[in-house]
């Protein structure tokens, strides 16, 4: 690193270390492909805004309890660099950082993550339930399907495929718990298949007295056998319960006969502990929540309905509203409706809303609307974090008008009883899960409508009062605006080298073709499952779900550096035109496992040319997303995208073309 470099990198490492509130306030820091992460022992004195406009960076937000702050390929790792260096803290890992970030997790926010974690893995099952069953609604109110034979037919088995996926959602529920607090999630399914055995009364049955129920005595105390259909409170309290008896057995069991006494202990303490213990107070747990829920529909009507869509996107800032699957799911098991599912989601249509609000306020300022865009797209599909925390936060008065109309709709929702027969997707796609009796499409839509006007209207009033109009920002304002415009060409040039080389490189054709890069399906940037990506914060481009582990050169060019981890390569195009290809979303953290590299730094490569294998199977095993975005990190000025239009890709396929405007 030159001199002159280092001296601005150590000019923004003083200015974000007393930003983020002193060195005694920095716990720890590493940093990804892009993002250098800190922890803080007290984020409330980091002055977020301010770290915005540090000079090369491209945004900052908290996520996972770190001040992540972009910089982009390769100057992150300059910057972490003499960051770390200045603050005592080279060399720490990202999983070091991890642990320090955990520390400071109170008992209630480990339970909401380990909430999140259990669903996440069966969240594809979830929605395959729910549209099933919702696909079976439509059809079972047609004329024509109930008098044709096929088609009968067809909706009869569409409905037992629903039913059948609800009805061992316990079962699944036991697994993926089991899985996630480090148990062996074969452990899980057998608890699972207990808790819905045959020889168990059916609990629904049970419920209403029309199956009989043995009772044991076991010390005295009667144990009534009764299955645990919708028990999924009891199914997470169980998969965590089965996760830390195997754990313990299998460190207290000599190994000599461990693999037979171990998984055996192990289900038979389970076994107990599920008829005598977890499975009453879980079933306690179930009703109060159910019980408390319905009795807020009953008693507090409409201010209850109002109330709680006005107010549920706070509870997503402070991550909580994981917790809701779990209610949903309960809900659903006792009641056959799910009426937070709609109240969640006019909640979220409404923050949309706010989005298109200040976009209209701010409709002739160009990066509002590279901003505002991609994330009111994300909204449409039950994604609000990159419209929360890039702009109606952010600004402040955006997130009282969201609330507000979320409220409003949620009073539409009330008078309309409106319902879901499922859970798990919301705005567009949660159409297919709505009750249809009662007109529930059209009272969906009616509801959805309300609360995003309601959104964009009041954010207008709001703004107009609140909001300073862009003209009249002091000259300061607007000059620090314009640096920071300025910076974004420097996204990934901070490498070896010098501004002259840059230069001498060859000028951009009128028209430059890229490859696809890996075979897959090829989707929108803004469709990627990351705000950084969804919201092209490090540039536009494409991405991938990948059918294989392969990655490709998409041009002839030269690839400018291979991260160490292995998950991200910075190529150059024979015309100097740069670009990210990134597999997967914080695969950083699997610290280069999985990923076997076929080229390194300075390599000059062919169109087609492999450069990178990866373990697809495995790495989504381990809980990653393996998306692979494809970024044009310095799009040279009047130059654009011409994209391909979604579908499948091939490394012989015309991607993406970079083209005069």
């Amino acid at each position: 690193m030159d001199a002159n470099k280092r001296q601005r990198y150590e000019k923004i490492s003083e200015e974000l270390t007393r930003l983020v509130g002193g060195r005694e306030n920095i716990q720890g820091v590493a940093h990804c492909a892009t993002r250098l992460r800190i922890v803080l022992k007290d984020n409330d004195l980091a002055d977020l805004k301010s770290i915005e406009d540090v000079n090369l960076a491209k945004g900052v937000f908290v996520a996972g309890d770190q001040v992540q702050i972009i910089f982009g390929a390769g100057l992150v790792n300059d910057v972490y660099e003499v960051f770390a260096e200045s603050n005592n803290m080279k060399n720490m890992s990202l999983s070091d950082l991890k642990t320090e970030a955990n520390k400071k997790m109170n008992p209630l926010q480990r339970i909401i993550k380990a909430l999140s974690d259990v669903f996440v893995d069966i969240m594809p099952g979830i929605l395959a339930a729910a549209l099933l069953t919702g696909l079976s609604g439509v059809l079972g109110n047609m004329e024509f399907v109930k008098g044709n034979d096929t088609l009968y037919g067809i909706n009869t088995l569409i409905n037992i495929a629903s039913g059948a996926i609800f009805g061992f959602l316990p079962l699944a529920v036991a697994y993926s718990a089991c899985k996630r607090f480090g148990g062996r999630p074969i452990l899980g399914i057998v608890i699972g298949c207990i808790m819905l055995s045959n020889s168990l009364a059916d609990a629904y049955a049970a419920a209403q007295g029309t199956a009989e129920v043995t009772t044991l005595h076991i010390f005295g105390f009667g144990v009534e056998l009764v299955g645990f259909q919708g028990g999924i409170i009891v199914a997470l309290l169980m998969g965590f319960v089965t996760a830390k008896l195997d754990q313990f057995f299998e460190k207290k069991v000599p190994e000599v006969i461990r693999l037979l006494i171990s998984p055996l202990l192990t289900t038979l303490v389970g076994a107990l502990l599920l008829f005598t213990i977890i499975g009453p107070i879980g079933r306690g747990l179930s009703s109060g929540i159910t019980n408390a829920l319905v009795w807020m529909t009953q008693n507090l009507g409409v201010i209850g309905y109002s109330a709680f869509s006005g107010l549920q996107q706070l509870v997503v800032i402070t991550g909580l509203h994981h917790i809701f699957g779990a209610i949903e799911a309960q809900l659903l098991a006792d009641t056959g409706r799910n009426f937070l599912n709609p109240l969640m989601s006019v909640a979220i249509i409404a923050q949309g809303g706010a989005v298109l609000g200040y976009l209209f306020l701010h409709r002739n300022n160009t990066k509002v609307k590279e901003l505002c865009i991609p994330s009111f797209v994300s909204v449409l599909f039950g994604i609000t974090e990159p419209a929360l925390f890039g702009i109606n936060i952010r600004y402040r008065f955006p997130i009282i008008g969201g609330c507000i109309g979320g409220a409003l709709g949620g009073i539409v929702v009330y008078i309309t009883n409106l319902a879901a027969i499922g859970f798990g997707t919301t705005v567009v796609p949660g159409i297919a899960l709505a009750d249809p009796a009662g007109n529930g499409y059209i009272n969906y839509i009616i509801a959805h409508g309300i609360a995003i006007a309601g959104g964009f209207i009041m954010t207008l009033i709001l703004g107009k009062i609140m909001d300073r109009p862009q003209e009249e920002k002091s000259c300061k304002e607007s000059g620090k605006e314009k640096g920071l415009e300025s910076m974004r060409s420097l996204v990934g040039k901070e490498k070896e080298g010098t501004a002259e080389a840059k230069e001498e490189q060859t000028e951009i054709p009128e028209k430059e073709i890229f490859y696809g890069y890996a075979d897959g399906q090829l989707i929108a940037m803004e469709d990627v499952k990351d705000e950084t990506f969804a919201n092209k914060v490090l540039g536009d481009g494409i991405a991938v779900l990948p059918s294989a582990g392969k990655i490709y050169a998409p041009a002839d060019g030269t690839v400018l550096s291979v991260f160490d981890t292995k998950h991200a390569v910075c190529f150059q195009s024979s015309s100097g035109t740069e670009i990210l290809i990134h597999i997967g979303v914080d695969t950083v953290n699997l610290k280069g496992k999985y990923f076997t590299v076929h080229v390194k730094d300075g390599d000059v490569v062919k169109r087609g040319q492999l450069m990178v294998e990866f373990d697809r199977e495995q790495i989504e095993k381990a809980g990653y997303d393996t998306v692979i975005p494809m970024i044009f990190t310095d799009l040279a000025d009047g130059k654009v995208l011409e994209k391909e239009t979604p579908g499948l890709m091939k490394p012989d396929k015309q991607a993406v073309a970079v083209c005069k405007e």
